[in-house]
């Protein structure tokens, strides 16, 4: 089959030995499938995302010397069944799925893997049990941004987000737009959204931002106290006297660029949570006496649940998240390598797909 490979660190489109579905497994054909971020770093830091796994306790399943297939943001269509299969969901379904695969080395992930292409290329190979069947109506874009959106979801889901806090999600891009959607799904807010990108800024305020910031013009911290959170210990302990203790602050960090935290942690109001979804690749450095001095909560996200990626299609299928607004564009695998590059302008794109 025809894919886009990572060689090295370039993409080269070129034929690869088409996949085989084995026991309990689907094989599908790609219908379509987004570039995420962790993609765009990849190309040229896959070594270092391995050794950082490793060094996290993770089992090592992949050769970053070895060719890669990307993409795990894909809706697919069931060519095939494997082995053993219990054609649950018939062939000319359209399928989306948590892109994991079950191999005996361990659990690999589509598209990061050397035994599991993803969706950059015209077929891979599914578990079976863990698909779902596309709703009818649902186009074949929209259902494959089930997965970038899940990490919204999952999020805001691990946060302490509710009808008493203000939210501020400070990055609007793909990761930073999913985050406000979960929020606005859960009919929560105000969300304040912040970027530098006028483009982005647009894009936040059609997902239901209800203050949009350019942290150029404007301070985001300036609003806390005029939204009800007090800022320090002393505001907060003069609105308890009065028996009402104030809002507070759930920041969402959605950037992965080093020093946004610390900036965060100068920033944020006195018992602020702070959710690390954005994915920095550096070496960072926070200093945790200001953590400590203001008692802020510092929480790390990676993913999401089954649970949360079924519920996110269900949010995009019944219309509960529109996430048209964040497509700006379609390639072929002939365009992937250009796209890559496109990405790197937020004024030019935001979430571009690729139709294999």
């Amino acid at each position: 089959m025809r894919a886009v490979v990572r060689r090295g660190a370039e993409l080269v489109l070129d034929n690869v030995p088409d996949p085989v579905p084995g026991a309990g497994q689907v094989l599908v054909k790609t219908l379509c499938c987004g570039i995420c971020g962790s993609d765009l770093h990849a190309v040229h830091s896959m070594e270092k995302m391995v050794d950082l796994g490793r060094r996290s306790g993770e089992p090592v399943l992949i050769d970053p010397a070895k060719d890669i297939v990307f993409g795990h943001e894909f809706c697919a269509e069931i060519l095939d069944h494997g082995p053993g299969a219990d054609k649950r969901l018939k062939t000319g379904t359209r399928v989306v799925t948590v892109p994991v695969v079950a191999a005996p080395q361990g659990f690999e992930t589509v598209g990061y893997s050397n035994r599991f292409p993803g969706g950059f290329g015209e077929a891979m190979v599914l578990t079976e049990q863990m698909l779902l069947a596309v709703p009818n109506g649902l186009s074949d874009v929209q259902a494959a941004m089930t997965e970038p959106f899940a990490v919204g979801e999952h999020a805001v889901a691990q946060s302490d987000a509710g009808p008493d806090t203000v939210n501020l999600v400070v990055g609007c891009g793909p990761v930073g737009l999913a985050v406000i959607a979960a929020l606005k799904a859960r009919g929560l807010g105000p969300v304040i959204a912040s970027d530098y990108s006028p483009a982005r800024r647009k894009v936040a305020e059609a997902f239901g931002a209800d203050v949009v910031i350019d942290p150029a013009a404007e301070n985001p911290h300036a609003r806390w106290s005029a939204m009800g959170v007090p800022h320090s210990r002393t505001e907060r302990s003069v609105l308890a006297m009065g028996g009402n203790a104030g809002k507070r602050a759930i920041v969402f960090e959605c950037v992965g660029v080093p020093g946004v935290i610390q900036s965060l942690i100068e920033a944020v109001p006195v018992a602020s949570q702070i959710l690390v979804v954005g994915v920095c690749m550096q070496t960072d450095a926070i200093e945790p006496f200001l953590c400590i001095n203001k008692s802020l909560e510092l929480k790390f996200v990676l993913g999401y649940t089954p649970d949360e990626f079924a519920a996110t299609l269900h949010h995009i299928a019944e219309g509960t998240i529109d996430v048209r607004p964040a497509i700006t564009g379609e390639v072929g695998l002939d365009g992937v390598a250009a796209a890559f590059r496109a990405l790197g302008d937020p004024e030019a794109q935001c979430k571009m797909v690729v139709r294999p």
